[in-house]
């Protein structure tokens, strides 16, 4: 069926190409689309026989006389999937519009096919996320959601890791962007990829191996950045079937909160002192600053000094070496941390409130 919205649209653009009246009628005769608006509404005589004869129509000055609610020109029925959906019609002197006319019902034909399938993907888009979010969240795999399940095509037999993928500072993504998206999430048969929001992919992938998703993930992170010059990272749960995914998702979200720190692709797997601060509250890891290395915030010397000992793996020659500065006077700083933290790094609980405190505070 061919709508009103869709046939307005149709005579603007065919109006780009040729300056003449358009009309545009439905399998009835009437016309509901046309550059000039007194028409619209009205009954087109010569439309509804080409709808019925399946061919064009050419008609004559000598036409309007017997025909209703038609002037000259040609009117050409528009087929879609081999059924006739409307005409569009082309006012003017039949010897000069017929030329233009059947480029002109091509251009129409493939414009509604390309809004046919852009609606299509628009629904499945939609229907893809509303099931996704849904099966996340359900308790059981009820009848209903094995329903919806089949009619998406999804095996819900299946064991799957989710995986999330968030956009760094993006704007609204296009359909086509969308597309070539889903398009390479969806390789395998058991992959099922859904929008969460414009920011994000979960992609529920069916690849059992973890160099496998990985490879697959840089894949398309690379893709992204390369095709339409955007930044991207994951967090990655483990597998669990379908009735246990949202465990996998939960997973997932907590690697993805690290992998904005330290960008591109986490495991939860391989996750260990993350594991515990993902599940504080931001209110208790500020406390927790404030009672270790609260004192020596003010200070940036000693603060990067205390990093940098934990990027060197407590070397306190390699941290003297990277901060240029003497042995002694790694020695002179450190102590001067314990004396104004109470911590000493020499000592392992010590340490480990230290580097807590430090994990926090880049978080």
């Amino acid at each position: 069926m061919l709508l009103p919205e869709l046939a307005e649209k149709i005579v603007r653009e065919v109006r780009k190409l040729i300056d003449e009246e358009i009309i545009v009628v439905d399998t009835n005769g009437v016309i509901i689309a046309s550059t000039s608006l007194d028409r619209a509404g009205t009954f087109h005589e010569g439309a509804l026989i080409a709808v019925e004869k399946k061919r064009k129509l050419v008609i004559s000055e000598k036409d309007t006389a017997r025909l209703k609610g038609v002037k000259a020109g040609i009117n050409l029925p528009i087929f879609f999937q081999q059924e006739v959906i409307g005409v569009i019609g082309i006012t003017g002197d039949p010897v000069l519009v017929t030329p233009f006319a059947e480029i002109i019902r091509k251009m129409t034909e493939l414009f509604i096919s390309e809004n046919y399938y852009a609606e299509q993907f628009d629904w499945h888009l939609r229907a893809m996320e509303t099931f996704v979010l849904e099966w996340i969240q359900a308790r059981e795999i009820t009848t209903t959601l094995q329903e919806r399940a089949r009619m998406l095509a999804v095996d819900l037999e299946q064991a799957r890791t989710a995986v999330i993928v968030e956009f760094i500072g993006i704007e609204p993504l296009t359909r086509d962007v969308w597309a070539a998206i889903f398009q390479t999430l969806s390789k395998n048969i058991y992959d099922v990829a859904a929008r969460s929001g414009n920011e994000r992919v979960i992609w529920l992938t069916g690849l059992h191996h973890k160099e496998i998703v990985k490879n697959h993930l840089e894949q398309f992170l690379y893709f992204l950045k390369t095709n339409f010059g955007i930044t991207a990272i994951a967090g990655v749960g483990q597998e669990y079937n379908a009735q246990e995914i949202l465990r996998s998702y939960e997973q997932a979200e907590r690697a993805l909160k690290i992998a904005s720190q330290k960008g591109s692709v986490v495991f939860d797997e391989e996750l260990t002192l993350e594991m515990i601060s993902g599940e504080l509250k931001p209110e208790i890891k500020t406390e927790f600053i404030g009672r270790t290395i609260g004192p020596i915030l003010p200070q940036k010397e000693l603060l990067e000094t205390i990093r940098e000992l934990f990027i060197q793996n407590h070397s306190l020659k390699k941290t003297a070496e990277s901060l240029h500065i003497h042995i002694n006077t790694l020695h002179y700083r450190l102590k001067k941390v314990e004396e104004l933290t109470k911590l000493n790094p020499g000592r392992i609980h010590d340490l480990l409130c230290l580097y807590m405190a430090v994990m926090f505070l880049e978080e």
